[in-house]
């Protein structure tokens, strides 16, 4: 029994896509090559049946007992043959496309995870959901392909040694027939891959759009776009029908030549075989065989045809794959690792996070808070530093160890609830204290399975307050050095605002913590506030005093009332 997806997927070669396919079979070469040899048994099992008929049908004729039961049990052996390399070649085959498809996810879905908050920046969600959509199952098939592909090329060259052995003429004919037949159907795959490009395309669009109307449903129907939206999703549906309509055009035309010029070939041999036979000059066991031969090489041509196809199919998808591999993070670590805790500060604002204090930070607007935590939590290029050490000569990965930021666009995944929330594995005690001190004890209590509850995609069964606040319950679980909240209250009742700055505080006594916010509750619970407006600290020091003395402090956190 094999065991998939791979703990390891391997570093992939992404420097181009005929590259990563041939680093993509390489990395299951044996499962590749095993079934390759099923199923180059399998097709020569099924090409030297006319054969065997047509030296029985000799035997018949000639009254020769012996032969005719000798060329039957061939013909049996043949069978059992065909039957037992058949199933193992489908086996190798499933085993062959799955492996390649998980691979393709392993490393798509890593490079997503270092890329971070760059993916979404260069990426649309269309056009990484066409991977685990489309691309994936296309470049599955392309190893798959590879495994009957070759063994029809076997099949066909076996099938031509016989003819050539039996009759140059028709084995001739077959010989400069096949080939020919691949080069006409060659026009077609050209536009066919053009337009499934376009049509790919589209619908990566389509998933974007999509996603965007969900993702914005709420505010939709607040302000009443729900049909302006609506509508203008029917009319790209549209066009994204059309252009599946004009890929089936072209495969048609493909489907019908797959049929067409096979039969041409046949009908070729057939007629040539029956003028040889009245001659005398084959026999009439040949014949048969012959005209057995030219039906049995429609499946491996057509089989040509196909791995034509699908193999440009898993280059376009590969093409699309690198694409995303090659994509480098906005922010690139360090080596450091060993670094000493410190304070965290940013030049650019002349924000100081004291180590071990409860700090909040006003700002004028909330781009300007954003920003600002983006540097701190190094998800944009800054001078930032911990302690003394800049946070770009530190290894990216020991930067999100110890600083945590939490914003409101963090979503809650789908699967049992406590997963969710603690991935680490935390005691009862330890997960129910990080909910009462986020007010959330309420949201799990009215669960009928309370924390073994199923959570749906993105916690969509919950309040945007309850979200935030279960959030908020996440990042207290994750217990980091350093921990950034942006607007961690902003959604949630009067009540409950008060009672969590009260129980965040408490909670995260001693460690490093920075607050963006603009709530007075919140801010009155801070030990040390920082307000910044134009992108730069303006003043400093406790909630209160701030009121008293700085008038434009006392604007932004009253919204301008007395």
């Amino acid at each position: 029994m094999r065991s998939l997806p791979a703990a390891d997927p391997g570093t992939p070669d992404a420097r181009g896509p005929t590259r990563y396919l041939l680093w993509t079979a390489r990395m299951q070469a044996i499962p590749l090559l095993s079934g390759i040899a099923f199923a180059v048994l399998w097709w020569l099992g099924q090409a030297l049946v006319p054969m065997v008929v047509g030296r029985g049908i000799d035997a018949l004729t000639q009254r020769d007992l012996d032969g005719l039961v000798t060329w039957s049990a061939a013909l049996l052996g043949l069978g059992a043959l065909q039957a037992w390399a058949g199933i193992m070649r489908h086996r190798r085959a499933v085993v062959v496309w799955l492996t390649a498809a998980y691979r393709t996810v392993q490393v798509t879905v890593r490079q997503a995870t270092r890329l971070g908050a760059t993916l979404p920046k260069r990426l649309s969600t269309g056009e990484v959901v066409s991977v685990g959509n489309s691309d994936i199952g296309h470049i599955g098939n392309a190893m798959d392909i590879l495994v009957r592909g070759i063994g029809a090329l076997v099949a066909i060259a076996a099938v031509t040694v016989i003819l050539i052995t039996t009759s140059p003429t028709l084995g001739l004919v077959v010989l400069i027939g096949v080939p020919l037949m691949a080069v006409a159907v060659g026009p077609l795959l050209r536009p066919l891959h053009r337009r499934q490009h376009a049509h790919r395309e589209l619908q990566g669009d389509l998933a974007t759009r999509a996603a965007d109307i969900v993702g914005g449903l709420r505010v939709l129907r607040g302000v009443g776009g729900e049909e302006v939206f609506a509508g203008r999703y029917r009319e790209e549906s549209q066009k994204v029908r059309r252009a599946g309509v004009r890929v089936a055009s072209v495969e048609s035309l493909l489907e019908g030549a797959q049929i067409l010029l096979p039969g041409l070939l046949i009908a070729g041999v057939t007629w040539l075989g029956a003028t040889f036979a009245v001659r005398g000059e084959i026999s009439p066991g040949s014949l048969v065989s012959f005209y057995g031969y030219a039906v049995f090489l429609i499946s491996p041509l057509r089989t040509l045809t196909e791995m034509a196809d699908k193999l440009t199919k898993g280059h376009v998808a590969a093409r699309r794959v690198i694409h995303i591999l090659n994509l480098a993070p906005e922010v690139q670590g360090g080596l450091r690792t060993a670094v000493p805790a410190g304070a965290l500060t940013d030049p650019d604002s002349g924000v100081t996070v004291r180590q071990g204090v409860f700090t909040a930070l006003a700002a004028g607007t909330p781009e300007e808070a954003i920003e600002i935590a983006d540097r701190l939590g190094r998800y944009r290029e800054s001078a930032a530093t911990l302690g003394d050490v800049p946070l770009r000569d530190i290894a990216i990965e020991e930067v999100r160890r110890r600083v945590l930021l939490a914003d409101n666009g963090a979503r809650l995944f789908a699967g049992r609830l406590r997963d969710e929330l603690d991935p680490a594995g935390h005691d009862d005690e330890t997960v129910h204290r990080a909910l009462h001190d986020a007010c959330a004890t309420d949201i799990v209590e009215a669960l009928p399975d309370g924390l073994d509850a199923h959570v749906a995609e993105a916690g969509r069964e919950f309040s945007g307050g309850q979200q935030q606040r279960l959030r908020l319950a996440r990042a207290l679980l994750a217990d980091p050095e350093v921990l950034i909240l942006i607007e961690p209250t902003s959604a949630v009742d009067a009540h409950s605002e008060a009672r969590i700055a009260a129980r965040l505080a408490a909670a995260r006594a001693g460690r490093t913590t920075l607050v963006a916010t603009t709530s007075p509750l919140v801010l009155d619970r801070a030990d040390h506030v920082i307000y910044v407006r134009d992108g730069v600290a303006r003043a400093e020091g406790p909630h209160r005093d701030l009121l008293s003395r700085d008038a434009d402090y006392r604007a932004t956190v009253t919204r301008g009332e007395d």
